[in-house]
């Protein structure tokens, strides 16, 4: 595991939930389309405390966050807002609070879990290891 365990690239599975989520967060219906089984690559470089999260999406469009662990951060969300936020890690998660939704990120069987929570609606998204 160690310092490193988050770098990787991963490729999109499989979710649960992502309607009923991007609807409570909401997402306008176009980009709720787009993102709906959206295979999308997840590529994260991890140097201790240090991470650079960027989402590439199918179209050529990518998000990149840039956040060190404790530390506030400008970052954006899935629907391209702009927020202020304090990544922290806690048990091996790295867990973010988004301006409308809880979300936490951690390595669990080779797999990228992440788990968005708004509301009581409960969206997972597991992603594999391609590189």
């Amino acid at each position: 595991r160690g310092n490193m365990a988050f770098t990787g690239k991963y490729e999109f599975e499989s979710d649960e939930n992502y309607d009923d989520f991007v609807k409570k967060i909401g997402l306008p219906s176009d980009k709720i389309e787009l993102g709906r089984n959206c295979k999308i690559i997840t590529e994260v470089v991890q140097n201790g405390n240090d991470f650079t999260w960027t989402q590439h999406f199918p179209g050529g469009r990518t998000t990149t966050n840039t956040f060190t662990i404790d530390k506030e951060a400008d970052m954006e969300t899935m629907g391209g807002r702009k927020f202020k936020a304090t990544v922290k890690m806690e048990g091996g998660k790295v867990v973010a609070d988004f301006p409308n939704y809880h979300h936490t990120a951690e390595i669990a069987g080779g797999k990228l879990v992440e788990i968005s929570t708004s509301s009581g609606v409960v969206y997972k998204r597991t992603s594999k290891k391609i590189a």
